[in-house]
């Protein structure tokens, strides 16, 4: 047993600066008041150790809740020095060693083995971390036969579960054997057993190659620091990383793990973090939630293990002024002495960023255009040209996600799964997360004859991805990325140009896409758009379904009513209002014959699983082909006051001149303004390559990767 019991995250030194807090109106006195609160209202409810339960119910989230109430009551023991919250943490902790090797292993079953707690030995994984965290705090406190209690019948018991029964799943280089091994680690420390320690970081093995922190750190993540499950695992995944990272600063000095292979954790770190929306949530890439956030304590944690780790950027003020609170720990307390010190405090601005996905980076990439106006709102788009997600993966190459005035705008509907709401299927995913969650015709892109890309065959899209094609992001008056996808849908190419454009005669960056497919026969094209809001006006007419028909059959067309349709023979507009904005779309195609159809979710959906959201996509058939669009944000709308401003837009018409192998030219005009939008699709473009396209006698030419000619009329 370790005779020293020192907390694993904790000096004596440290809990005097974190003491110094109390009543202070900082951000760590502010998190530390929250907290104090939270527990003292779960203290008042009964002690329950529960048995089984479904996968979200209430024994599952009374175990969650247990586990995390253990960590919090033994770090605030340390802090307040307060003897109520010892007695609180040893109680849980007593009563689960009490219990636990009387319980079976779970009688539900998951892709995740069984614990004897949960339905999957993840959630187990997650509970001994935080209990031996909170454990760690008041072994000092406990008597030597309440210590030998818990760790013979409740933490060794559960180590060698983990380490030996299932020792197939410990060395798993997977978000969850994060998990795993910052788990088995920390306990070691906590109970003195240091071999649990040397397993946790360098594997069942030994050699920190095939398991083991090390290994985990190594593998999971790109070159550029993306995981490609995408932000909403990525912030699951970065909690137990930076916890543990911190723990191996203190108790393994010589690994250097914050500078380890080129600072792997920095680089990860900044990724996820590069990923939000300006707002703090992150973009729903792959099976995620609309909601998550930087809020998430994953991702408090990291901000301020980055902070103190690696050095001052004012962009995490930014953050923990959007979180509103810090990690209760001396990482979270350098952040919050920041926080208190900067005087002018603005939301986060990160750079645009491509993140190159797989394992050396050469398997796609993911990009993140940023773009402030003269009023300091940022624009962000985002596009997948990456990697499908494993199993967790949508099938959405190239489609993309717009973000304005503090709200998403082309958006994504996420996944199909209703957290924790025990009711609908166990908190867990829904059949219409396969049925429409992750189907292409969701996603912003372009669908072809009414078909999933691979066919929705998950093994076939985890062989192929994206192609970077060029990212221009450091423009503040022009910022471009580009990609193609040939391998999604059999002999169709699929190309993509998105870029944000600030110009003088209008008052937010316009989005301005080119999407271009080629193909030996003829197909049908659905170019979709999910938004969310009321439609103002079109400049087209329309007739809406009084009988509700789907729209297709299968490939996610089977849960979209028809509501309405009508054609547009040259330029289609379609405006709506979202929040306080207005937001016109301008888009056509290189086709003779263009539709536009407004769907809904909600079709064939019994249970009423599905959210309903509205969509609208321009279709056409054709072999190759360009769809052109802009998207003008403008405006502001007060229903309050009864104020509305500027709710047409400025731009009126985009025409596609025309597009072959070496590029595509697209004209935009409206009010005092004339755009000639130039893109190469050449695949070996450089920013020196030479274009010139000849078309109805007028010659085009540019140098490099795209040009924007501006004309005032």
């Amino acid at each position: 047993m370790n005779t020293t019991r020192q907390p694993v995250l904790l000096t004596r030194d440290e809990v005097i600066d974190l003491q110094k807090e109390l009543g202070s109106s900082s951000l760590m006195g502010q998190t530390i008041v929250k907290l104090q609160a939270e527990l003292e209202a779960y203290m008042a409810l009964p002690v329950d150790v529960p048995g089984h339960g479904e996968a979200g119910g209430y024994e599952h989230n009374k175990h969650k809740d247990n586990y995390h109430y253990i960590n919090l009551a033994g770090r605030l023991f340390l802090i307040t020095e307060d003897e109520k919250y010892a007695k609180y943490a040893a109680q849980l902790l007593t009563t689960y060693a009490d219990l636990y090797l009387q319980f079976d292993y779970h009688i539900q079953r998951n892709t995740n083995p069984p614990g004897r707690l949960f339905h999957q030995i993840l959630n187990e994984h997650m509970w001994l971390m935080y209990a031996s965290l909170g454990y760690s705090c008041i072994s000092n406190w406990l008597s030597e036969s309440e210590r030998c209690h818990i760790v013979d019948n409740l933490f060794k018991p559960m180590l060698e579960m983990f380490t030996e029964k299932y020792d197939f799943d410990f060395d798993r280089i997977h978000n969850h054997g994060i998990w795993a091994v910052a788990a088995v680690g920390i306990c070691g420390i906590a109970i003195g057993e240091r071999k649990y320690l040397e397993m946790s970081v360098f594997g069942l093995n030994g050699d920190g190659e095939t398991g083991g922190f090390l290994a985990q750190i190594s593998q999971l993540f790109s070159p550029s620091g993306y995981y490609m499950e995408g932000p909403y695992y990525h912030r699951f995944a970065i909690r137990p990383l930076a916890v543990f990272a911190e723990v191996l600063e203190r108790h393994m000095p010589d690994l250097n793990i914050y500078n380890y292979k080129d600072q792997v954790i920095k680089q990860t770190t900044q990724a996820l973090l590069a990923t939000a929306y300006p707002n703090g949530l992150f973009p729903a890439l792959n099976d995620a939630s609309q909601t998550m956030a930087i809020t998430d304590m994953g991702v408090v944690v990291a901000v301020s293990m980055y902070f103190k780790r690696y050095g001052f950027d004012k962009n995490l003020l930014g953050m923990a002024e959007i979180q509103q609170q810090v990690w209760l720990h001396p990482c979270g307390l350098a952040l919050s002495k920041a926080h208190e010190a900067e005087e002018n405090l603005e939301p986060p601005f990160w750079p645009s960023v491509e993140l190159n996905e797989g394992p050396n980076g050469d398997r796609g990439a993911q990009g993140f255009l940023r773009m402030q106006g003269d009023d300091k709102d940022i624009s962000q788009l985002v596009m997948n040209y990456g990697q499908h997600g494993m199993g967790h993966g949508h099938f959405d190459t190239l489609g993309i996600t717009f973000f304005s005035r503090g709200q998403e705008v082309l958006r994504e509907y996420a996944f199909a799964r209703w957290v924790n709401v025990e009711p609908k299927f166990g908190g867990r995913y829904l059949d219409e997360n396969k049925s429409y969650a992750r189907q292409t015709i969701n996603h912003n892109a372009v669908t072809v004859d009414e078909m999933c890309q691979n066919s929705f065959d998950a093994k076939r899209a985890d062989t192929v991805h994206g192609k970077p094609h060029f990212f221009l992001g450091e423009g503040t008056e022009l910022q471009a990325m580009s990609a193609f996808a040939d391998d999604h849908y059999p002999g169709t190419g699929m190309q993509r140009t998105v870029m944000m454009l600030k110009t003088d005669l209008l008052e937010n960056p316009l989005l301005i896409d080119l999407y271009r497919l080629t193909s030996e026969k003829a197909h049908q094209y659905d170019y979709s758009h999910q938004y969310k809001g009321q439609i103002i006006r079109t400049n087209f007419e329309y007739q809406t379904n009084t009988e509700l028909h789907t729209l297709g059959d299968d490939y996610g067309y089977q849960h979209l009513w028809n509501l309405a349709r009508g054609e547009a023979k040259d330029t289609a507009l379609v405006s709506w209002l979202q929040g306080n904005s207005y937001y016109s779309w301008l888009g056509t195609s290189a086709g003779a014959d263009n539709e536009v159809i407004f769907t809904q979710t909600g079709a064939n959906d019994p249970q009423f699983n599905l959210r309903h959201e509205t969509s609208f996509m321009m279709r056409t058939t054709g072999k190759d082909m360009l769809f052109a669009s802009v998207l003008e944000t403008h405006g502001y709308f007060n229903e309050a006051v009864e104020a509305s401003v500027d709710a047409r837009g400025k731009l009126h018409n985009i025409e596609v001149i025309g597009h072959n192998e070496i590029g595509s030219v697209v004209r935009i005009t409206g009010d005092n303004v004339c755009l000639t939008v130039m893109v190469s699709n050449q695949p070996s473009v450089t920013e020196t390559t030479e274009h010139q396209i000849e078309i109805n006698n007028t010659t085009y030419s540019w140098n490099g990767f795209l040009a924007v000619k501006q004309e005032t009329k």
